[in-house]
Parts: C-alpha cells; structure tokens; sequence
C-alpha cells in the first residue's frame, strides 16, 4: 500500500468530531484513470486556437469518450481488488469518466484504504460529512486510480454574490449610459457593451443556467424584471427546467432565490430571445457539494446536443480540494469543451483570499474553479465612464494548475512588472485568473417580489455569457461553428476588450491585493467586452 492523497488538516471551519460508528454505510466512487488524457487536452487546444486547421471541428460524444475512458485492464484489476477485499456490490458508471461504485461500511473502509476515517462537522453551516486526511492504495493500481472519493476533498459550494441590498426603484431608467452610474441594469449593459436588442433567431441556440444549493428561479419575478426592466421583449418569455439529483424547483416568494434569479433574469432578460434552461440540482449527489457541482456538467456533458454556454455562479476555494480531485473536476471541463461548450464562471467574492474574504490566511487563496485553464473566469467592475476593478473581484494564480501556453504572453508583463512583491504568497507559476471582467456591483433584480441589488461577480459571469451566446447565435445562421472553449480566442483577440488600469485592489488575506493595471491583471483579466468586436473578431459583421 502507498499513500495515494493526504492533507495536513481540514479546511477552516471544519471541525474533526471523531470516527463515525463503524458500521455506518459510505458511498464511494473510484474514478479510473482515463487511456489518453492529454490526447484529449491536444485535441480541445487542436479545436479552440484560431487559425488551427481543426479549429471549430468539435468533437463527438464518442469521440471524447476515446480518450477519457478506462482501459480494460484498469477496470479489471480495480474490480479484481475491491472483491478480494469483500466488496461485492459493484457497479460501472460511465459519465465522461468510468467510476466503480460501491457502498463500504466504515470499518471495512478503513482496512481497505488503510486509513481511519472521521466525522467532520462544517461549524457555519452544521453539515457533517465523513472524511479522512491521508488514503493508500496498492502500489499496483496507482497508475490505474485517478481518485477516491469522498476521502480527502472537502467541499461545500457557495453562491458567488457576496451581498443583497433591497430597495425600491425611484425613477424610470434614462436612455443614457452616466444614469448607470449607480444600479446596473440590462439597459445599461446594453449601452456599455454595445449588446444588442433584437431576438435571436436559432431555436438551437441555447445557454444552461445551473441552481445549487436551493436556489430557486422564479417565473413570477422574472416576468416583473422583464416588464420593469426589458419592456421591449415578452413579458411572458420564460425559460425551461431540467432537474437532477432529485433537484426541484418550487413556485413562490418564500422560494425565491437571488442566485438563481440573478442568473435567469441576466441570461434571458439580457441573451434577447436565447433559449434558457435552469438546470436544478438537488441534495441526492454521491457525497458532498462539489460531486452536485460535477454532476452538472456530467449531465451535459451526456446530452447529444448540449447547451453551447453555462454560466455558472457558484465556487469554493481550490484546497478544499485535492489536488487529484481538482483536476478530475477540470478533466470534466476540458471534455465538455472539446464539444463545443463554453464554461463560464465567476472568479470568486473574496480577492485574493479566493472564494470568500479573509483577513487571516498567510498566503493568497485561489477560488475554484478560476484556476482551471478550460473554463473562463470573469472578474468584477463597477462604475462606468470609467469602469473600475472592484475590491471583492477573486483572482491571482492557481496553486494547482500550471499556467497554460495561450495566455503566457497576457500574464508574463504583468508579473514582471509586479516584481518581488506578494513574493512567496503565490504560485508565480500558476493559471492566472480571471480572464476578462464585468460589471458585477448593484446589479437590479426581481426577486420575491421585491427590487433587490446583487453585488459580487455572479452578476459578471452570467452577463458574459449572455454575449457570448449572442454572438454563437449569428455564427450558427451563418452556418459557421460556435465558439466553444474560449479561452484561445480571447488571448488571441485582445483588442475586443476594454482595458481596466484603475480601481480598487482586491484586499485579502491580511494584503492590499493585487492592483488593475495597463494590460492583464488577477483582478479584471484581460478588461470587459465589447460585443460589435466579439462579433468582428469572431468572423461576422453586425450586419450578420
């Protein structure tokens, strides 16, 4: 047996209660090592670099299962393992990954995995879940286990908006862009970001919006946000639901979620005439938060013809994770954007100190998942004429990833020019992130009835991707392929952006944070888009 993952402590909060009784049932799945993984990192990059003879060529569900399957020898040896060791309820599941699941009570797990298991405690919330700080496996299965889980990841996703403020609407909205000085509004994005108006005309145009945690969206309030706030569209349009994990997504102000509001309401009352589905996942997930997180794309990922974007609002910080099961979640995203499907996140809430602010921790904490390199991670701005970085907006390095060949040129100036300061409290080397920005900060919505204004960079991923899925509309009646992973494109074109050089630094961890500067920084990225040069750079005119 060798150590396959351990962990010095647990994450802050999490509070070690001590082992479970020995006979209580925990499900497991041990995700196998797929045959050619960086096959498949060739190909997405093959399929996302513009000028790639490849480029747009996305792949087939089959095709990506070619690289990111088990071989049979993996499957055999792993199952041959488990029932010597008196695991009897096998199964195989294929998702992009191929995972053997079982249920082991927790002394058999123990000598299985030659480890003691223990019940943890998250204080804030009063979630237990059952975890270990160090596993081995057989030294002969090491190059056919990617993971185990749950073991030693901790997770507990968050919604990324890090404050509501409510309030009532005091006047009309003016036609001019300097009246958005102080509330953001789908108007006031139009006028900034030159989004259009005009409907989408492709009915297989589509962004997925997913809601964790019991946040629900609300068809009541997206129809007064829509005639407060989009009179020019439908006040009926409305979006489709799809559920997973026994997800649900109940009907009235007591349900009345600002997270999922806020992505519905900005998808579809910003993605003119996009078609909308609010992907609701519920508590029935193998263990623990990031697996509903996996799930998600998992799901997606199955579908014959996935959504082209998903603006995602929810994170954590990256060492809840470990490293094997940060990448096994990021291995996912590659896959689904070898498909053509464009991830898009929020950077986090907390600066430097990641997902949330911390005034405590002795080293910058990266959000995830910004770290990932096959997902876009958008920043915050507020504030107009010009647009400033904001103080919450995450960003920095990943302390997982190494930084990827498309966005070295955008990030090499800035650490140069940084020097020796914040030395040793980052990863240098790291995936920078974010990697554009939005306005993310009194941000109007509708939710239970009331005007509410959503600060945090929630507000920027979902605004984001309601452009991008514009934008996939007009190359689809063009007959050319949508953008797909994005990441290649934008380092490749960024001139589309408008650079943020001031602001506020994103403080944390006892630091001033890093600072918006001339060129890319960990706080805004790359600057906040423009869609007329989206749609230029993306090989059409407005005319199209």
């Amino acid at each position: 047996m060798v150590v396959h993952e351990s962990r010095s402590e647990a994450p802050v909060h999490y509070i070690r209660e001590g082992p479970p009784h020995p006979e209580t049932l925990v499900d497991f799945r041990i995700a196998l090592t797929s045959m050619d993984r960086n096959g498949l990192e060739k190909a997405l990059y093959d399929v996302s670099i513009p000028g790639n003879p490849l480029y747009g060529k996305h792949l087939s569900i089959e095709e990506v299962n070619s690289y990111t399957s088990a071989s049979a020898h993996s499957v055999t040896a792993v199952t041959e393992w488990l029932t010597e060791n008196g695991i009897t309820n096998l199964k195989l599941e294929s998702a992009v990954h191929d995972y053997l699941i079982f249920s082991a009570p927790v002394d058999v797990a123990n000598d299985l995995f030659d480890t003691e298991f223990h019940s943890f405690v998250h204080a804030p919330s009063g979630k237990r879940t059952i975890r270990t700080l160090q596993y081995s496996i057989p030294r002969d299965l090491v190059s056919h286990i990617n993971v185990v889980h749950p073991t030693t990841s901790f997770d507990l996703v968050k919604p990324l908006s890090i404050s509501v403020s409510y309030g009532k609407r005091s006047s009309e909205i003016s036609s001019s862009v300097a009246s958005c000085s102080n509330t953001i509004t789908p108007q006031c994005l139009q006028e900034l970001y030159d989004i259009p108006t005009t409907p989408a005309t492709q009915p297989s145009n589509r962004i997925a919006v997913p809601g964790l945690i019991e946040y629900w969206a609300q068809y009541a309030d997206l129809q007064a946000f829509l005639e407060r706030l989009r009179p020019d569209m439908p006040s009926n349009t409305t979006f489709s639901v799809e559920t997973i994990d026994g997800g649900t997504n109940p009907q009235g102000p007591e349900y009345a979620g600002y997270e999922a509001n806020l992505d519905i309401q900005y998808t579809v009352g910003l993605a003119t005439g996009v078609n909308t589905t609010f992907i609701s996942a519920g508590p029935n997930n193998t263990d623990g938060a990031a697996l509903g997180y996996l799930d998600v794309v998992e799901y997606l990922y199955n579908m014959t013809e996935p959504p082209q974007v998903m603006s995602m609002s929810y994170g954590f910080q990256e060492w809840w994770l470990t490293p094997s099961q940060a990448q096994q979640v990021c291995d996912v995203y590659m896959a689904l954007g070898a498909r053509g499907v464009s991830l898009i996140f929020g950077s986090g809430d907390g600066g430097v100190s990641g997902a949330e602010r911390n005034d405590t921790c002795t080293e910058f904490l990266p959000a995830f998942p910004g770290g990932c390199p096959y997902i876009t991670s958008v920043g915050g701005t507020y504030s107009i004429n010009p647009e400033l970085s904001t103080n919450f907006s995450s960003g920095g390095f990943s302390g997982y990833f190494a930084r990827p060949s498309y966005q070295e040129q955008a990030v090499a100036p800035f650490l140069e020019n940084l020097g020796n300061t914040y030395a040793g409290l980052f990863n240098a080397s790291g995936r920078g992130f974010p990697d554009i920005a939005a306005q993310s900060h009194n941000v109007e919505i509708v939710t239970g009835g009331e005007t509410v204004y959503i600060n945090g960079t929630s507000c920027s991923g979902p605004i984001f991707a309601s452009m991008v899925a514009l934008v996939n509309d007009r190359l689809i009646a063009a007959g050319k392929p949508v953008l797909g992973f994005l990441n290649p494109f934008l380092y490749n074109n960024t001139h589309i952006f408008t650079d943020i050089t001031a602001g506020l630094p994103n403080a944390g961890c006892g630091t001033g944070g890093f600072n918006a500067t001339a060129g890319w920084d960990p706080i805004t990225g790359l600057g906040t888009p423009n869609f007329l040069k989206m749609l230029e750079a993306a090989g059409l005119s407005n005319d199209d």
